[in-house]
């Protein structure tokens, strides 16, 4: 993978100052940023009203407190439908 010069050294920087190896810290970052991605994705789908918030949380790899979560975090309507009242009731009788 080829990265600008100024990448590099943020990256040899950062390496440093937290007293681990350049790839292990790319691979932190990496795992942090994926994360990261796929919240995102999964919020902006619930925002669209394409998905559920459960299916957004499992999208997203977290749970549904933690898609609240995220919900408050990004200004984003928390809304309950009949699907999600039927998906609810599902899990309660489980």
């Amino acid at each position: 993978m080829r990265l600008p010069e100024d990448v590099i050294q943020e990256i040899e920087k950062m390496s440093r100052e937290e007293g681990i190896e350049k790839g292990t810290l790319i691979r932190k970052l990496l795992t942090e940023s994926l994360r990261e991605y796929r919240i995102k994705k999964a919020m902006e789908m619930y925002r669209e009203g394409k998905t559920s918030l459960w299916k957004a949380a499992e999208i997203a790899g977290i749970t549904y407190r933690e898609a609240l979560e995220e919900l408050k975090k990004r200004s984003i309507p928390f809304r309950y439908d009949l699907e999600d009242l039927e998906i609810d009731m599902e899990w309660a009788v489980r």
